[in-house]
């Protein structure tokens, strides 16, 4: 239960009404205010919080107090007293609802610190949801802002404590979040990193994946005992060059350990770095579920990436059903060569975790499932999972979202997945031909490799350099073109989503090797490429081919009409047979439009009066199974709040495609 819950329950407040005219009433001080206010929200979440976190009583503890000498309509949100009269303050607490800017949270320092100087009090607070803010004016001038700091509000009128999170203490440990709550934060940090436009949107993110690289293991330092502080939060009297400081000390000593994950140090300026740890400080990330965390990154990353890093962002639809498609085991090695922020490899990952819980449905009871069930898809993620991005800062991106679900980052590498063989390997041992047994990837559409840039001998890896209509051949194991035909001549440039297909038959697996890769409509219907399509079904067995709506990466300012294939990576030797079935699809109801909006059809599966929700949502892909919870804390207005999501196994084209592998008959759907 929240504060407020058992405030509610203990009967130091009430609602009345609801929805917009919903109300609450503080009965110690008899005073009631309109709770649909987001600030409101706020309010009685904190209020409650210092009656059962701090011990103040709840008649020491008023609100909207009038303060005196400054304009008539001036009110102190929160004022605690000394006294049950309430004349002798002592802590002045200013509330703002979540989310507001940093000029905004430095306005309401001033306001809090002018009503604590009105009133006398001895401690001024600002609270705006998880980000908070408290200074001591017990021997501090009225104008300091820096020196007073202090970790937070004192227990009961006691001592500032030195810091505020401890290890395994109650109501001082880190705390798991829901995901609006992760939603605001992360949108917090990329506000104040962002710095009205001074950093780039791309470059601010890369900013914040060190910082929140730092914080996530910082959570997890097996050195720290239970009572022990957390590093990762400001301190009492600490200045922000000190907390600084400190913070790019963990850094170096995490650089220090994995020189592999962030080769740069953290570049940005100590006021910035110690409002960002001020945002992040009170999360548990380690305690978070990792579904809250997944589905709050995806969806921040999805808006994030719109626009000039479209490219970089496949919609998380698509690559479920990829996912869904192939059916991956925790024994395949998957690689996505250009993974962009990570999407396949972590739905990859979501769909193990999956089947542990169906292995281990009591691990969240049971101390010995849950070992085996996290045994089985962690070292998945960390062993298995790799992937390569072009994009130095794109790559930082994926690092970051595999940390945030528990590691794999390491096998995140930054480098041209085009460039040669060799290259790759030295980069990382793993990344070595016909190892892979899964490829998932939507590589760049429509960039071209010229000669002229990169040389011929960049170009000569690629049989697919000398595809013309209506000609094949095939390549020996050391990539030169040989065979019956006569060699062309190659080509001065070649478009990357046509070099992608052979790398793709470079890593995967002799004869079991498969593939699911997005490509533009051209490379299945111009007639200038039929010489690549024979090279196709040369060297891959052509499972599936799913085309989808014109519109289906618009809402990323890509137009592309494109289709997913599927294939198998033939054996050495093997030919073509005139009998292979090749499973088609067009999907329509791909669950959003061109403008991002959601286009499942909705049906109520189960439903708990403003308790739960369980929806089928379904769409031409598959169908999903999504739990809501109702919830009336920290949001605009009451409501359903998404919990999780999951594929239903074997649904809409999905189910249809297994079924054909099984009896692989001529269909019309």
């Amino acid at each position: 239960m929240s504060y407020l819950e058992n405030a509610l329950k203990d009967g130091h407040a009430k609602f009345t009404g609801e929805g917009k005219q919903q109300k609450i009433m503080y009965l110690a001080v008899n005073h009631t205010e309109r709770y649909a206010d987001p600030e409101e929200q706020v309010r009685a979440e904190y209020w409650a919080e210092l009656i059962y976190r701090y011990d103040y009583r709840p008649a020491r503890i008023d609100v909207e107090v009038t303060v005196p000498r400054r304009t008539p309509a001036d009110r102190a949100d929160l004022v605690i007293y000394k006294d049950d009269e309430r004349k002798e303050p002592y802590a002045v607490i200013e509330c703002k609802k979540d989310g507001i800017t940093d000029a905004e949270f430095s306005q309401a320092i001033e306001q809090a610190c002018g009503n604590r100087a009105s009133l006398g009090a001895a401690f001024a607070g600002i609270v705006a949801g998880s980000t908070r803010h408290f200074l001591d004016f017990t021997s501090a001038k009225s104008q300091e802002r820096q020196k007073n700091i202090v970790a937070d509000l004192p227990t009961r009128y006691g001592k500032p404590p030195e810091y505020r999170f401890y290890k395994g203490v109650k109501n001082r440990d880190l705390v798991a979040v829901p995901r609006e709550e992760l939603r605001a934060v992360i949108r917090k940090c990329h506000q104040t990193l962002w710095e009205g436009g001074k950093r780039s949107p791309i470059t601010a993110f890369g900013e914040f994946s060190k910082i929140i690289f730092v914080k996530i293991r910082d959570e997890v330092d097996r050195k720290r005992v239970k009572g022990e502080p957390y590093a990762f939060q400001r301190k009492t009297s600490e200045a922000a060059n000190d907390l600084a400081a400190r913070i790019h000390q963990l850094y170096l000593a995490e650089q220090e350990r994995e020189p592999g994950v962030f080769k740069n140090k953290i570049e940005v300026d100590d006021r910035v770095l110690a409002q960002v740890v001020e945002h992040l400080q009170s999360i548990s990330f380690n305690r978070t579920d990792l579904d809250t965390k997944g589905v709050a990154f995806e969806e921040f990353m999805g808006g994030f990436f719109k626009g000039d890093f479209g490219q970089f962002f496949t919609p998380r639809e698509l690559i479920a059903f990829c996912v869904q498609m192939l059916q991956p085991t925790v024994d395949d090695l998957i690689i996505d060569p250009a993974c962009g922020s990570g999407g396949f490899l972590l739905h990859a990952l979501d769909y193990a975790r999956a089947e542990a819980t169906r292995r281990y449905p009591n691990y969240e009871t049971d101390p010995d499932q849950r070992e085996a069930w996290k045994d089985y898809w962690h070292s998945f993620a960390k062993n298995n999972l790799f992937g390569l991005e072009i994009n130095e800062e794109i790559a930082r991106v994926a690092k970051m979202s595999m940390i945030i679900h528990d590691d794999g980052h390491t096998n995140i590498v930054d480098h041209d997945a085009l460039d040669f063989l060799d290259a790759l390997r030295k980069d990382k041992r793993e990344l070595k031909p016909g190892a892979f047994d899964l490829v998932l990837t939507n590589p760049p559409f429509g960039a071209v490799i010229k000669e002229t840039e990169k040389g011929s001998k960049y170009l000569d890896q690629f049989a697919l350099r000398y595809a013309v209509a209506n000609q094949t051949w095939k390549v020996s194991e050391t990539f030169q073109v040989s065979g019956e035909v006569s060699k062309p001549k190659g080509r001065a440039s070649v478009k990357t989503e046509i070099l992608f297909l052979e790398r793709v038959w470079h890593f995967l697996k002799p004869g079991t090797g498969r593939a699911a890769i997005v490509v533009p409509d051209g490379i299945l219907t111009n007639s200038s490429l039929q010489g690549v399509r024979n090279w196709l079904m040369e060297h891959f067995q052509i499972l599936a081919v799913v085309s989808l709506p014109q519109f289906a990466f618009a809402h990323y300012d890509a137009g592309v009409k494109a289709s997913i294939i599927f294939l198998r990576r033939r054996a050495e030797n093997e030919t073509p047979r005139d009998d292979e079935a090749i499973f088609m699809a067009q999907a329509e109801n791909i669950g959003y439009d061109a403008t991002g909006r959601k286009t499942f059809v909705v049906e109520v599966e189960s439903e708990t009066e403003k308790k739960e929700r369980v929806e089928i949502q379904r769409c031409d892909l598959f169908d999903y199974r999504v739990q809501f919870d109702w919830t009336t804390m920290n949001v605009k207005k009451p409501g359903w709040q998404e919990r999780h999501r999951e594929v239903i196994p074997n649904t809409g084209i999905v189910a249809q495609f297994h079924a054909f592998q099984k009896n692989p008959k001529p269909f019309f759907a």
